[in-house]
């Protein structure tokens, strides 16, 4: 690795892009926050699996849709993605960023 050109093993997706497939209802957002910090503020419909308990197997069926994961900045999304890749579950992007880039865009909050 040259340190400063590191690229993420894992498909990102902008907040933007998510806002939209998430008014088609094509995704699904699981946050892998502790619960504390998904009760402050998470995506409107996401669910939360919080990493220190996160199994892949215990994933809901996301009914068609794709399942995206989120955190605060997108490091732990990135650990449950490694535990998906690890179990080989069908679960491969998470937002690019998290709530962080989620909130910058100003989209909205639910609490």
């Amino acid at each position: 690795m040259v340190f400063g050109f590191w690229k993420s093993r894992h498909q990102e997706i902008h907040a933007v892009e998510l806002a939209e497939r998430l008014g088609k209802n094509e995704v699904l957002v699981i946050d892998v926050r502790e619960p504390g910090e998904f009760a402050m503020g998470h995506i409107p419909g996401a669910v939360n699996i919080p990493l220190s308990s996160f199994a892949p197997a215990r994933l809901p069926d996301p009914k068609g849709r794709q399942l995206v994961l989120t955190c605060l900045g997108g490091k732990r999304s990135g650990m449950a993605l490694d535990k998906c890749r690890a179990a080989e579950a069908a679960v491969d992007t998470h937002l690019k960023g998290g709530m962080a880039a989620w909130q910058a865009s100003r989209l909205p909050v639910e609490r």
